[in-house]
């Protein structure tokens, strides 16, 4: 099967970014879809990526721009509902849409990008509706070269999970933490969008489902322990009991920002961990976030002033 062009939903956001830009070094057409043009400007600059404003929940706006293409990646998710998306409609009937396009069109291969611990009796609407996604993928799986990724987690620069909690430490004298003993296994989004790029022309990965995670397993105090260590500043931690953790979710919701739910909550309620090895099939070591975490963060710590000011004076 030839693979020239491929087309990918999400492909302006932090993932997405990743995944586009190894697919344009890897001399593949690809075409973003987003709903503004000015979101996805800094892909713009990168040779064989052509940006295109699409509403992706428009049936016949989808179906006219997917036309041509050979390969469709869904990458779009949201971590939170609003009155204008909810994640039914977002992680269930938008994959629903696409699988039911790409028939139509004679587009046989699709990758989509769900959650660790998605299963239909999880305790979050977020994680159910993941799972109720994956099943309308599979319904499709005698038709179509369906490969889905679940990962943990996804760190890197720009991302909205360590960023924020490096930003909530230099503000704030010390850190209410809800769930503290909540469990993760980050992964590297490099490795996230190199496994989804390799993917893409190996039969091999036809028909299947991969768990993503990294090479270490830790609880959300641990993980804000390392972002204070990385940023080299102290504060005192402060777990709270489930009642105060739903509490502090709920006033979180009344913030023009919404930073936390009580949906993510109850996504923390299953350990966002795998149960098994990382997929031999992609010949790839997972990346540590101690590794990595420095790399982005390191600006914000004395020792990376120091080097801005080395920098700047050309030493």
């Amino acid at each position: 099967m030839q693979i020239r062009e491929i087309c990918v939903l999400g492909g302006s956001g932090f993932v997405g970014s990743a995944v586009v830009a190894e697919l344009d070094a890897a001399g593949y057409s690809v075409k973003v879809l987003t709903r503004r043009r000015n979101a996805a400007k800094h892909l713009l600059l990168l040779p064989n990526v052509q940006v295109v404003e699409c509403n992706v929940l428009d049936y016949q706006a989808l179906n006219s721009t997917l036309r041509g293409v050979d390969a469709v990646i869904n990458l779009i998710g949201i971590l939170h509902q609003s009155r204008r998306l909810s994640f039914n409609a977002m992680h269930h009937q938008l994959p629903a849409q696409l699988a039911k396009i790409c028939v139509d069109l004679n587009i046989k291969r699709l990758i989509h990008m769900s959650s660790l611990r998605a299963e239909k009796n999880a305790p979050s609407q977020y994680l159910r509706s993941k799972a109720a996604g994956e099943a309308t993928l599979l319904e499709y799986q005698h038709q179509l070269n369906i490969t889905i990724f679940k990962p943990s987690i996804i760190f890197g620069r720009g991302d909205s999970f360590i960023n924020l909690f490096a930003s909530l430490i230099k503000l704030l004298p010390m850190v209410m933490l809800a769930k503290p003993n909540a469990k993760f296994q980050p992964i590297w989004v490099e490795d996230v969008a190199s496994c989804i790029v390799a993917s893409i022309k190996n039969s091999g990965t036809y028909g299947q489902t991969y768990e993503l995670a990294g090479p270490k397993v830790y609880t959300f105090r641990k993980l804000v322990q390392t972002v204070m260590e990385t940023l080299q500043i102290k504060r005192p931690i402060i777990g709270l009991n489930d009642s105060l953790s739903y509490a502090q979710a709920l006033m979180m919701e009344l913030l023009p920002v919404k930073l936390m739910s009580r949906d993510n909550i109850r996504s923390m309620e299953v350990a966002s961990v795998s149960n098994q090895s990382f997929p031999a099939i992609f010949n790839l070591e997972p990346t540590s976030l101690e590794a990595v975490i420095p790399q982005y963060l390191v600006d914000q710590t004395p020792r990376g002033a120091y080097d801005r000011f080395r920098q700047s004076a050309a030493r």
